[in-house]
Order: C-alpha cells, then sequence, then structure tokens
C-alpha cells in the first residue's frame, strides 16, 4: 500500500489523487502497484462510471522517483527492479484498456513515468502551465512507458524529437498534436471532477469539455517543418548532421541538446522509436521492460542519476563520450537480448 496515492469516490466517479507534493508527485514503485489496485477494484464496480486522475500541488507527476531506482540498483535487489517496472508498464497498458472512462487533469509537469499515467486517459485536460516531456536521454536512460508506441505515432517527427532531446512541451502544443485533448482555463480545471461527474458517459463528457476548451498559441507550429526535416532521418547521425545543416538558432540549441545527451540513450531510444512504429502497445511495452531492467543496472544510467539528480554537478561523464564513439557490436548485443514475443509481463496482446 502507499500513502501517496489518495482514493476517493465522488458520487458517479473515483478520484484518484497523486499526492507527493514536495516532490512533485514524483511516483515510486510502490505507487504505481496502488493505483494498479485501485483500478481493478472499480474496474468492476457499477457504482463507479468514470475516474480522475491528478496531481497533488502545482505538478500532475514529474516522472517516476529516479532515486529509488538508483536505491534498487545499489542494493544489488534485481527482484525489486524486475517489480518496479512491471507494475508500472502493467499499469500503463491497464489504463489503455480500462473501460470507463477515465481522465487525466494535468497542471505543472507531465514528464516521464507521470506521462504514463497520463496518456493514456480518455481525456486529457491541461493547463496553460503543463509541461509534457520524455527527458530519459539526459539521465542515461531512455523513453518508456510506452512512449516507444506514442511518441512515433505524432505527426511532423515531433514525438522523435521529444524523445530524442527531452523538449518540454506545453499544454497547447500538447493538444496540437495529440498528447493532450483539451486546454483548459483555471476556473475549469478546478471543475473536472464535477463536469465528470455531471456527465461521466464518454460522448457527453467530450462534448462537454469541447465546449469549455480555449485556444492557446501552440509554438512548436512554426517549428514543425524544421523538425520534420531534421527527424526524419534513416540513423540517429543523420539527423545530427540534418541539425548541423538546418539554419536557425532553434536547431542549434536543439544540436546542442542532443550532444549533451548520453550517446548511448540516444542510440537505444532511436532503435527503440523505430521498432515501436510497427509494434502493439502491449509489444512496445514489453520491449521497454527487457530494456529497463537492463539499462538501470549500467554505469550510464547511475552517473546520469548522479550528475542530474544526486550531486547535481549536470555534467554527467558519459562512455562513449560522443555518437561518433558508439560501437554497433555494444548495441547490436544488447538488441539480441529483446525478444517482445517472451511477454515477461505477461500481458494481454492488444492490437492497438
Amino acid at each position: 500500500m502507499s500513502e501517496e496515492i489518495v482514493a476517493a469516490r465522488r458520487g458517479r466517479i473515483g478520484q484518484i489523487l497523486i499526492d507527493r507534493p514536495r516532490a512533485l508527485n514524483a511516483l515510486t514503485g510502490p505507487m504505481f502497484a496502488e493505483v494498479g489496485r485501485v483500478l481493478d477494484a472499480w474496474r468492476d464496480d457499477d457504482a463507479i462510471e468514470a475516474v480522475v486522475v491528478r496531481g497533488a500541488g502545482s505538478a500532475f507527476s514529474a516522472g517516476g522517483d529516479i532515486r529509488f531506482v538508483r536505491e534498487l540498483v545499489l542494493a544489488g535487489d534485481d527482484a525489486g527492479i524486475a517489480t518496479m517496472y512491471s507494475d508500472e508498464y502493467r499499469l500503463n497498458a491497464q489504463i489503455a484498456a480500462f473501460p470507463k472512462p477515465y481522465v487525466a487533469a494535468i497542471d505543472g509537469y507531465c514528464m516521464g513515468g507521470g506521462l504514463g499515467v497520463a496518456m493514456y486517459a480518455d481525456v486529457r485536460a491541461v493547463t496553460e502551465r503543463a509541461l509534457l516531456a520524455m527527458p530519459e536521454v539526459g539521465i542515461g536512460f531512455f523513453p518508456d512507458v510506452g512512449a516507444s508506441y506514442v511518441l512515433p505515432r505524432l505527426p511532423d517527427r515531433i514525438g522523435w524529437y521529444m524523445g530524442l532531446t527531452g523538449a518540454r512541451v506545453s499544454g497547447a502544443d500538447g493538444v496540437a498534436c495529440g498528447l493532450a485533448t483539451h486546454l483548459v482555463d483555471d476556473a475549469t480545471f478546478a471543475r473536472i471532477d464535477e463536469l465528470v461527474e455531471e456527465a461521466p458517459a464518454l460522448d457527453a463528457l467530450l462534448a462537454n469539455l469541447h465546449g469549455v476548451a480555449v485556444p492557446g498559441s501552440a509554438p512548436l507550429d512554426t517549428l514543425r517543418p524544421g523538425i520534420a526535416r531534421c527527424f526524419d532521418q534513416p540513423d540517429l547521425r543523420s539527423v545530427l548532421g540534418a541539425l548541423e545543416r538546418e539554419n536557425g538558432a532553434w536547431a542549434a540549441e536543439t544540436l546542442a541538446t542532443m550532444r549533451r545527451a548520453s550517446p548511448t540513450s540516444l542510440a537505444i531510444t532511436f532503435e527503440l522509436f523505430r521498432r515501436g512504429s510497427t509494434l502493439t502497445l502491449s509489444e512496445s511495452l514489453e520491449m521497454e521492460y527487457q530494456l529497463a531492467v537492463r539499462i538501470c543496472k549500467t554505469p550510464e544510467f547511475l552517473e546520469g542519476v548522479r550528475a542530474m539528480v544526486i550531486d547535481k554537478d549536470r555534467t554527467p561523464h558519459w562512455n562513449p563520450p560522443t555518437v561518433e564513439e558508439l560501437r554497433s557490436e555494444d548495441l547490436d548485443a544488447l538488441w539480441s537480448e529483446i525478444d517482445v514475443t517472451r511477454d515477461e509481463l505477461r500481458l494481454a496482446r492488444t492490437s492497438g
């Protein structure tokens, strides 16, 4: 059980609050498991017609708690690592298949594992303060929680851009590219639970929310052509080359961001997205699970967490330090161990 997941009933709806505001609602293994247990209980409860999930304080969730993962790794707790990632990825699949309307009310940070609790919702209502991101390449990991399924399917290679740079996308941009469904003002956001309770049936709820959605400037719209040109490439080095040839401050900043990220993580992410673009969600989650339980034990991940979260010196020492120094045989050995047909997560197969 986790006291940081608060489940309550409000008339015909179930409410889930991620209640760890001092840590920006970062999610630990027990928290993922608790959300899963709550949804299991409400799935067949006729008194619950819809579910609303939100975060306490100023964030939805800044992601999975990587300090928690690091502690498991340093303790040599392989069973704990396997349990945490299986609980997390099973929850992603559980949300995607949940038979009742599931609504994510997103304010502030919604990143990494937090995005995994939100992006499979039927309704993803965001405020103008919402920031959506998958920043894992900056800590020696890779975009997970089904990102290999979701992000490659976003238009104009925006998902590839997000995954390979960790770029933060605004609420308006999230709606424009499909990561979110409705941009709402603060007054409407405060009433989301009430609106869902009034119209828990999905069609009626969507109609009501469309009526209160507000227009918002989507900064990425002007960058879409450049994103498509630079990230629609056959391999990682070609992406970097395209950014070097692209004129403008955006391309230079994006290239510099990628050069600061873990080269190994960039290469894994590129291949992950290439494969995920043709897989089902359950196959993508299976692929990510088999990668996660391996990558989190590597010096690259531990160094990334040290530099960005523990010591906060922001100067990770990657090995190798550049994409150009990556050895294909090392990555080939990693991918040779990944088999999406093994179903280690024991997920019900889905076609989507």
